[in-house]
């Protein structure tokens, strides 16, 4: 197989470049680079800007705002934008529910949300983890019950990212209770979070932030119509919304410019009398690092070319072994930087009071603030999108056939 890049891509990898370098604020891009809180405002002036020159969302269906790029084009795109630490998209609109309404969604279904969707004037959240029923997804038990024209909405979704900030969410529902399996009887629903009865309640991470929350649903009355797709075929929407996740859940940019910043990073942290770049031990973990990131990236190509071929809408098992890899990479990169730092990884908090500045302070050189919370934050990274133990379970079914 051949995976090098033929010159009209590499014009495309240019054009793409030049973009990224150009129209989205610097500022906002060297906040990303070096692991700091990128803003709500920052997210939606990176994603609107995107969108207004058609690079939100290439991948959606052309009529929606596709490009109808080749598979290789949707990860030169994908990588320029994570190598030259731009935000992404929000991927609860443009990977998630945004494909599932374009596929299955009613005609006013796509021109209700899809091009705010795209724009970012609707904020989506997922509603699909649940106490007891994150990787074991099927055992969820949200219900929805039908009363009329309207759904009746109780239970409880839990690590629902940045539902803070959030307009509508997408929830997996349960509307079938008797069911022959768990998976079956389950329902895709839009629900408006100004909806009375919702409470969304903050759960602070370890980092020290507010990222995810708990969702409760209290008699929420939801319009029928705001089903997507069939009753009871939630099951088969949420696996195609998962397998469009996991395809650039391997975050190779991510890591590539991670790597960068370390090696520039190691030529100012001295041990001894020289660079930490000049120890053997670091350079051996740092080179191995950039090693197997080489042969992640050989892989996402190969699973990239392999796409053509494959049916629409059809889950790549393959993705599981980015998503798997991925993480694990994306982890050990924050544990490096965690050993380059040494004891300034410990930040301290400016203020003490509940109203004070609480972004987090070094002790030592500045960029040494973000390595802790950085740490303790990407922990999550081989969690969500389905566990990597589940990641697992799915290649030995789907792949070697166990």
């Amino acid at each position: 197989m051949d995976l090098s890049f033929t010159p009209e891509e590499r014009a495309f990898r240019e054009e793409m470049r030049r973009f990224f370098r150009t129209e989205i604020p610097a500022e906002i891009r060297e906040k990303a680079g070096k692991g700091e809180h990128v803003s709500k405002a920052d997210l939606i002036t990176t994603q609107q800007a995107m969108n207004k020159a058609g690079l939100a969302t290439p991948h959606w269906p052309r009529a929606w705002g596709g490009r109808d790029w080749t598979p290789v084009q949707t990860y030169i795109w994908l990588d320029e934008m994570q190598t030259n630490s731009v935000p992404a998209p929000l991927a609860f609109n443009t990977s998630m529910v945004g494909p599932v309404i374009a596929e299955f969604g009613s005609e006013a279904q796509k021109q209700r949300f899809l091009p705010a969707t795209a724009n970012l004037d609707i904020w989506w959240c997922q509603g699909f983890s649940e106490p007891g029923a994150g990787s074991d997804l099927a055992g969820l038990r949200t219900s929805a019950v039908r009363d009329g024209d309207e759904w009746v909405v109780n239970g409880q979704k839990t690590w629902t990212t940045l539902a803070q900030h959030a307009d509508w969410i997408f929830c997996l529902c349960r509307t079938d209770p008797n069911a022959a399996k768990k998976q079956q009887g389950i329902s895709f629903i839009l629900i408006d979070m100004k909806t009375p009865g919702i409470t969304v309640r903050p759960i602070q991470t370890l980092d020290g932030g507010h990222e995810v929350n708990e969702v409760w649903f209290d008699e929420v009355r939801v319009p029928y119509e705001n089903l997507v797709g069939e009753e009871n075929k939630g099951w088969d929407y949420a696996k195609f919304l998962l397998g469009n996740e996991r395809t650039g859940i391997a975050r190779v940019g991510v890591s590539k410019a991670r790597l960068l910043r370390l090696r520039e990073l190691a030529k100012l942290e001295r041990i001894g009398d020289k660079p930490l770049i000049e120890d053997r031990h670091f350079r051996e973990k740092l080179t191995a690092l950039e090693i197997e990131l080489r042969a992640l990236e050989m892989t996402q190509l190969r699973v990239v070319a392999g796409e053509r071929d494959r049916p629409r809408g059809v889950p790549n098992p393959m993705s599981s072994i980015l998503k798997l890899k991925g993480s694990e990479i994306q982890q050990a990169t924050t544990e490096l930087l965690m050993e380059l730092v040494g004891p300034y990884a410990m930040p301290y908090h400016a203020g003490a009071e509940p109203e004070g500045d609480n972004d987090p302070q070094s002790i030592g050189p500045e960029y040494a603030a973000e390595a802790a919370p950085t740490y303790f934050n990407w922990r999550k990274i081989s969690i969500y999108g389905g566990s990597n133990e589940i990641q697992r379970n799915i290649l030995a079914k789907a792949i070697l056939g166990f």
